[in-house]
């Protein structure tokens, strides 16, 4: 149809129009038969496993790029990529916000009280948190730098460790009697701001 030179022209008056022959799609070539596996597109599906890395860090819907293992380009161009949309699955001990992590620990009453030194885990191992004498229950403390790292620079989150007051299981009179001493002693009311 176009001679091989992949254009046709038409003339209207004296102008002359020039645009892509419709026969074989601008190339110029026009195969005897059409390609049953591609239908003539020069493109195939198939299926292909591809090794992706993920950085450290990674936050849940942010997208990772694998360049080259798209589709394949039209008529031998180059190859798309491919683009990953990750899903972090919640973790049992951590939430995260942010590159920041949140934690909860439970402390003893006489840990909050009399202050304590206690053992934590975190995503790099273990280490020990001063908890201060007269610690409340719902009380933070942040540890620099323990936290997901960032994929946007070098640093990283912080841990926030959130202390949660358990209360200890009175199984005996002795224990009980050493809470009434307790609070005979230390008789003051933890409800006085609301009382009109």
């Amino acid at each position: 149809m176009c001679q091989g030179s992949g254009s046709v022209r038409s003339v209207r008056g004296h102008m002359v129009f020039s645009k892509n022959c419709p026969a074989c799609s601008g190339t110029g070539q026009q195969r005897p038969r059409v390609c049953e596996p591609c239908s003539g597109t020069g493109q195939e599906t198939r299926a292909e496993t591809i090794t992706v890395n993920i950085p450290a860090g990674i936050s849940d819907g942010e997208r990772v790029r694998v360049p080259g293992t798209g589709n394949a380009g039209l008529r031998g161009g180059p190859p798309g990529d491919i683009y990953i949309t990750v899903q972090v699955a919640p973790h049992s001990r951590y939430r995260r916000e942010g590159d920041d992590l949140h934690m909860s620990v439970p402390i003893a009453i006489h840990e909050a009280a009399l202050g304590a030194k206690i053992e934590i885990s975190t995503p790099d191992g273990g280490v020990r948190l001063r908890v201060p004498p007269g610690t409340q229950s719902g009380q933070r403390f942040r540890l620099r730098e323990r936290g997901a790292p960032s994929t946007r620079d070098e640093r990283r989150g912080d841990l926030v460790v959130e202390v949660r007051l358990m209360l200890p299981r009175v199984l005996d009179e002795r224990s009980k009697e050493l809470l009434r001493e307790f609070g005979k002693i230390n008789g003051e009311s933890v409800r006085e701001n609301l009382q009109g």
